[in-house]
């Protein structure tokens, strides 16, 4: 047997048939955009990026649920169904905590009836700079557990729903800081996450080709509450040297999440988007 044939037998063995067929769906290029009729739930949704894209599902006809942890959501899904007619229900959940990830998922697919997208958005920044400076290494394992370990809780507990379902997008949050070491802020522990998170994503894609596609988008500099730590010179610096000359809007990765989840991705895994205005292009 040869070792292509080993491969095939092995993810046959382990996870099911490969797909040998391209999914049946729309020839209509909106009609790929539509989430209709579809489940998304997005961590880390209670603010900045993950309200930017659950909203966006939400006025692409999904039904949303949102994760929150310190401030309360409801008032958000009110607004979502009020706003786009769709169902949204707001979960109170600490991400770090595996069971308790475990348990909104399964409180959601009992809600929703399915989850069709998963978004695990939710994550901290760094602020203690020098790693080697550090003395209560309680710090560092705080932003592996939020921006790392909660990633994998968030996928292990999916993962089950969507090979049952036979089907599902999971998306991850990475960030340029996943590819390249930001300067001049040090923030070792951050870049190492998003490292993992990235590469996360691409082995699970390998690991779930079977049944779901897993992709990873990567933010640079974007205007949201996780930034505010930066006093101004660092902010100007960041734009220094971005080669669009500023920081991103929220909304302005939106689109980056709908295409990876949406059935004009369908041939698209293992894929991680860089939404960082160049800076990772010199």
């Amino acid at each position: 047997m040869s070792k292509e044939e080993e491969t095939i037998s092995y993810c046959n063995a382990e996870l099911g048939p490969l797909p040998t067929t391209a999914p049946k769906v729309s020839d209509n290029i909106v009609d790929l955009f539509s989430f209709k009729g579809k489940v998304a739930s997005v961590t880390g949704s209670s603010g900045g990026i993950g309200w930017a894209v659950a909203e966006g599902f939400a006025q692409a006809g999904a039904d949303v649920a949102i994760w929150y942890h310190s401030h309360n959501a409801d008032e958000k899904a009110k607004y979502l169904e009020e706003k786009y007619g769709v169902k949204a229900i707001a979960y109170g959940c600490n991400i770090g905590v595996a069971e308790e990830v475990q348990k909104t998922v399964k409180q959601i697919e009992s809600d929703f009836g399915k989850i069709d997208v998963f978004v695990a958005n939710a994550g901290i920044a760094w602020t203690e700079g020098p790693e080697i400076d550090v003395e209560d290494l309680s710090k560092w394992n705080k932003i592996i557990d939020t921006d790392l370990n909660s990633v994998f809780y968030c996928a292990h507990a999916i993962g089950p729903i969507f090979r049952k379902q036979g089907k599902g997008s999971l998306v991850l949050t990475a960030s340029m800081s996943a590819t390249i070491v930001n300067v001049p802020q040090l923030q070792a522990a951050y870049n190492v996450a998003k490292a993992g998170v990235k590469h996360l994503s691409k082995s699970l894609a390998v690991e779930w080709a079977p049944f779901a596609r897993v992709n990873s988008v990567s933010p640079g500099y974007i205007s949201t509450h996780l930034t505010t730590f930066a006093d101004p010179a660092l902010q100007k610096k960041w734009v220094q040297l971005t080669p669009l000359g500023r920081e991103g809007h929220p909304k302005e990765l939106v689109g980056a999440y709908l295409y990876l989840a949406s059935d004009a991705a369908t041939y698209t895994t293992g894929c991680d988007l860089a939404v960082d205005g160049g800076y990772t292009v010199p």
